[in-house]
């Protein structure tokens, strides 16, 4: 039986890592994404044409603020995105913004689950 495991990261490097060392452990259905509400696509990665506050520019408020540099956005959505608590500073100081938005997930024989919780753990994550 096959079980999944489901990992969330604080960075990419870290879930990189923990990718890396669940592949060279012999995992091979391992996967990296990032979830959040806010416009930061992998296939859209920031593009400091659009998004350099050196330059005064940027195309929503969260741009700057946020890491957002979804220059694609849709314009209805950018005030709502302006609005988020966040862009403002005011949503304490608790957790960064994003917090653990990077997920990796594993696929794997139920046998090695322990061992794929522990080098995911060994690199920062939280199953």
């Amino acid at each position: 039986m096959t079980r999944s495991i489901l990992a969330t990261f604080p960075s990419t490097t870290r879930a990189r890592k923990a990718v890396e060392a669940l592949k060279e452990a012999g995992y091979r259905h391992v996967q990296i994404d990032r979830v959040s509400e806010y416009p930061s696509p992998p296939s859209q990665p920031a593009n400091p044409e659009f998004n350099n506050p050196v330059a005064g520019l940027a195309t929503s408020n969260t741009g700057l603020s946020i890491y957002s540099s979804d220059h694609l956005m849709d314009d209805d959505a950018r005030p709502l995105v302006a609005a988020d608590p966040a862009v403002s500073g005011m949503a304490g100081t608790h957790e960064i913004v994003g917090g653990r938005n990077v997920l990796v997930t594993v696929v794997c024989p139920e046998g090695k689950v322990d061992q794929a919780v522990r080098i995911i753990e060994e690199q920062g994550g939280w199953v």
